[in-house]
């Protein structure tokens, strides 16, 4: 039983490992590596969960492990990427690091917040994490691209970073996909989550006839997720 309840813990380490190494390889400039890394931290982020249900093997210590491991690799990581792919020694290719900031009150805010059991209120930070790292790995993949012109340029970046970090402190509801017996499975998560599941295999169907990069699936993928949030109507009597 000793060992058993080490394993959640155990997994949370490779997450944070595994945003270690995403850091040291975007430093040397292979993105690519890097994000893929971060796919790596986010599945030990699932599994660490899972392992601490299916085990019952919760602790303080595993909570406030987790939400050191997702600092790394779900912010510093990420904020890091888009450092690297603005490609520029100008005061503005630091507003990026802002991402890293506003994930660590993202994860202090949810960590005191009661109210976030079965959805979140503002953009949670794997979800932050994936469109910046599939956003850079997309860019250092397909140099000749509209969207990589874009990531060079003096202002998407540095725009799209204030704009992350403001949703990942905001108060906007975002629908989880957990599910569970402590979950609250109203009509509009219900219907969120069919569009989103429908939108994401679609998604997959359309970047492969194309023959596009994978990264940018990633990148659909989530951008529809922030959307989908934003812009579709709420429910009355919607609980998260």
């Amino acid at each position: 039983m000793r060992v058993i309840k080490h394993i959640p813990n155990t997994v949370t380490s490779m997450n944070l490992l595994s945003g270690i190494l995403g850091v040291i390889f975007t430093l040397q400039g292979n993105v690519q590596t890097a994000f893929i890394l971060m796919l790596a931290a986010a599945i030990f982020d699932f599994c660490d969960g899972l392992a601490a249900r299916l085990l019952g093997a919760y602790s303080d210590i595993g909570k406030e492990l987790d939400s050191l491991s997702d600092l790394v690799s779900f912010g510093v990581l990420p904020s890091l990427m888009l450092y690297c792919t603005i490609s520029s020694d100008k005061w503005y290719c630091y507003i990026p690091l802002a991402i890293a900031v506003f994930s660590a009150l993202r994860l202090a805010k949810f960590n005191l917040d009661e109210r976030q059991h079965s959805g979140f209120l503002g953009l949670p930070t794997p979800a932050c994490a994936m469109i910046c790292g599939s956003l850079a790995c997309f860019a250092f993949s397909s140099p000749e691209s509209i969207l990589a012109s874009l990531c060079h340029s003096c202002w998407f970046i540095p725009a799209l970073s204030i704009v992350l970090s403001l949703l990942l402190v905001s108060e906007i509801p975002m629908f989880s996909m957990k599910f569970g017996k402590n979950t609250v499975q109203d009509r509009r998560t219900c219907v969120l989550r069919i569009i989103f599941l429908s939108a994401a295999v679609l998604t997959v169907c359309i970047v492969a006839a194309f023959r596009l990069h994978w990264s940018l699936t990633i990148l659909l993928i989530f951008s529809i997720y922030i959307a989908m949030n934003i812009i579709l109507p709420k429910y009355k009597g919607d609980r998260i």
